[in-house]
């Protein structure tokens, strides 16, 4: 799974995750993408989940792209932890993603086969998806 080698502050503040994404809203690299259309936290499980759908389903064709990579600590506390003690410690990294951020990109594959892998790949995220296709100019 995707997790960073080494991070700054070992635990982050919550945030707030307000607003439409300013960067990675267009296709860079290949010709089908994956767009967010809802705001939430993608854990590096589900990432990897979509992941191996998509290359499954690629087979040896085509190339793919993971625009997004989770850096984000998420602590909890252990089960029956009474108030106080501090923060819990990390338990998994996720990536905050707004409405608008391509999480996937595919190129070398026939339109159908792309439109087909992103769609058992959004099935395996937690967040709202759309399909885009770069354009033809």
């Amino acid at each position: 799974m995707l997790a960073p080698k080494k991070i700054k502050h070992r635990k982050w503040m919550k945030g707030r995750s307000k607003g439409l994404a300013h960067r990675g809203t267009s296709l860079s690299f290949g010709s089908y993408g994956l767009k967010s259309q809802g705001t939430k936290w993608i854990p590096a499980r589900q990432i990897e989940a979509a992941r191996r759908s998509i290359i499954r389903y690629l087979r040896k064709g085509g190339k793919m792209w993971i625009r997004i990579f989770p850096d984000k600590p998420i602590t909890k506390k252990g089960a029956e932890t009474p108030m106080g003690g501090g923060k819990g410690a990390v338990d998994y990294y996720a990536f905050p993603v707004k409405p608008g951020r391509i999480i996937f990109e595919i190129e070398g594959i026939k339109e159908d086969m792309a439109r087909e892998a992103l769609r058992k790949a959004s099935s395996k995220l937690s967040v709202k998806t759309s399909i885009v296709v770069k354009d033809a100019s």
